[in-house]
């Protein structure tokens, strides 16, 4: 029994055994093996831990210079290049733009610049920022010839500028950009939807929902609504008019008004001031100069600039015979004339600040005429424009401006429209762009009040990194950026010892100290004292020489023989006296002559 049990037991074994072999071996694949055979599946765990960059260069935290990069892996696209113009602290400083060092260093990474529309906020550096980086240029007709005419002045070739319109997508690197079509105070304006490899980022642009623009075309709400649907993971939009209520007016209300400045003012001269980038304003004062039967000057070179590229396009219509020179103005009627100019902010060196101050032959304004200044005034001009308005008014002319009459629409959302973008969009993310801190906080509150989280939105600055994945947005590193200062032909940093020397003299003036030594008997021959933008009087400049006799008198000049120690004696000495008499630190130049 033991023995046939013992046998059936083996019999089992070898039964099993024989199983085992005729099934499959597993096999015992490594993490190297599991690569192999699933490439697409260990590239897409890659792919989801890497984070898109939104690197803020302009543009938040202030209005203009406007610049952002939005990267991934190895790609960047930039999306516009703007300007600003100088404040009362930058002496001698012509524009301000964004500092693009991290983009030169990473200029292998550019795909592209694309532009949402003409405004020099938006492409006036970039003459500029191209002399450094060498990229494709993207951007509707209009905002090409602008920036065409702005790279001829510049002398700037072989850039590659490539046409769109409201409706194209282009890939740009792991970009696809949709331009949407747009309202703005310029021709041209898109919006960009952009696909990433995280998800949908919306570019509003500069824009404000009109109904009845002067194009008839109006902004692709239902284009936008599509693709809010679809899901938008952050949103990034224009705030200039977060503070107004309701909606703007339409460009048609002004042309309104227009009509009845044209009606009212039969028999007098009519001097009409308006941003030269606005073609459809531009437009509607030449459709009513040929209905009154007024022939145009056109007065200013970014007037004349911009009405001779709009028009070479197709998107100003000027009639044969309207347009006649500015110095051939003296040969109509009052009442046959109408003169565009540029000026709308008080610029000191525009056509309407010259005609208000007297300084412009060709214009010489009188008690028959009627100024129009169509246009808003922008925060921080105020003082010179009402101080233009003053001097027009001195002259005898009558002066109809924005507190008067609404002879302006706004190019940007006031709150309801903006309401309605966030709306149709429906973001997932939020970031305010393009005005100042305060701002992008009240935007940031519109959105709250709209049911976002306030853990989705964030408020950046120039040089901030926004890191944005699939379910995440938060702050990254911070980066070099800035402004950097256009000076005639040259660029200057922002911290640069010029703009400081400049400063230096502008509060406190100049002293400048010239001495003649006698290199044989190391004596003094003579001393002039000069001073320039202080007060300083001859009892001053005698107890400044002095005090340098003195100062020198203390040394031995043979054995001073570095010049450099010489000069410090004497700015010394210089120095101590001034403050003393005028609590004044004005920038001390010695100048030492050896004979």
């Amino acid at each position: 029994m033991k023995t046939r049990k013992k046998n059936a037991e083996n019999i089992k074994q070898t039964n099993n055994k024989i199983k085992q072999e005729k099934q499959p071996k597993k096999l015992k694949i490594n993490n190297k093996q599991k690569n192999i055979l699933n490439p697409s599946q260990t590239t897409q765990k890659k792919e989801n831990k890497k984070k898109l960059k939104i690197r803020f260069l302009g543009g938040v935290g202030e209005i203009g210079k406007n610049m952002t990069a939005i990267e991934y892996g190895k790609d960047i696209i930039v999306i516009d290049a703007g300007l600003t113009f100088p404040t009362d602290s930058m002496p001698g400083v012509d524009l301000v733009i964004p500092d693009v060092s991290y983009l030169t260093e990473n200029q292998n990474k550019i795909r592209g610049i694309v532009i949402t529309h003409g405004h020099e906020d938006h492409i006036g550096g970039l003459p500029y920022i191209m002399k450094e980086i060498q990229a494709p240029v993207f951007g509707t007709k209009l905002t090409l010839t602008l920036i065409e005419n702005k790279l001829k002045e510049q002398k700037i070739n072989e850039i590659s500028l490539n046409c769109i319109k409201a409706g194209n997508s282009i890939k740009l690197g792991c970009f696809d950009i949709e331009f949407i079509n747009v309202n703005h105070s310029i021709a041209g304006a898109v919006g960009l939807s952009i696909t990433t490899p995280v998800g949908v980022i919306f570019h509003s642009g500069d824009f404000k929902i009109d109904f009845t623009p002067v194009n008839g075309e109006t902004m692709d709400l239902p284009r936008i609504s599509e693709i809010g649907k679809k899901g938008v993971l952050l949103m990034m939009a224009d705030s200039t008019n977060i503070e107004i209520s309701g909606t703007t007016i339409s460009e048609s209300v002004v042309k309104d008004t227009l009509s009845h400045v044209f009606s009212d003012n039969a028999s007098r001269r009519l001097i009409i001031a308006t941003f030269a980038s606005n073609v459809h304003r531009l437009q509607q004062i030449l459709d009513l100069a040929v209905e009154y039967k007024r022939k145009v000057a056109f007065s200013g070179r970014s007037m004349i600039n911009i009405a001779e590229a709009a028009s070479k396009i197709g998107e100003l219509n000027i009639p044969n015979g309207l347009i006649i020179d500015i110095e051939k103005i003296k040969n109509y009627k009052d009442e046959q004339v109408l003169i565009i100019s540029t000026g709308t902010q008080g610029e000191p060196m525009s056509a309407l600040t010259r005609m208000a101050s007297g300084e412009f032959n060709k214009v010489v304004i009188g008690n028959n005429d009627t100024v129009v200044i169509s246009a808003s005034v922008i925060p921080g001009n105020e003082k010179m424009i009402y101080g233009v308005i003053n001097n027009l008014y001195r002259l005898g002319a009558e002066v109809i401006y924005e507190s008067l009459e609404p002879i302006h629409a706004s190019g940007h959302a006031c709150q309801d429209e903006l309401k309605m973008l966030h709306s149709l969009v429906n973001p997932k993310f939020f970031i305010p762009v393009h005005g100042e801190y305060r701002h992008l906080k009240k935007h940031a509150r519109l959105a709250e009040s709209l049911g976002m989280k306030n853990t989705n939105i964030l408020i950046a600055d120039i040089g901030d990194t926004v890191e944005l994945t699939q379910s995440t947005m938060s702050f990254g590193e911070k980066f070099h950026a800035g402004s950097r200062f256009v000076d005639g032909i040259g660029i200057d940093e922002a911290d640069s010892f010029v703009l400081r020397d400049r400063r230096h003299l502008s509060e406190d003036g100049l002293v400048v100290v010239v001495v003649s030594v006698n290199e044989a008997s190391s004596t003094l021959n003579s001393l002039e004292i000069i001073g320039k933008g202080l007060v300083f009087s001859e009892d001053m400049v005698s107890e400044t020489k002095n005090c340098v006799i003195n100062a020198l008198d203390r040394i031995d000049l043979k054995k001073v023989c570095d010049e450099a120690e010489l000069n410090n004696v004497i700015r010394r000495s210089v120095k101590n006296y001034i403050f003393k008499a005028t609590k004044k630190n004005p920038m001390i130049l010695p100048v030492v002559m050896v004979v």
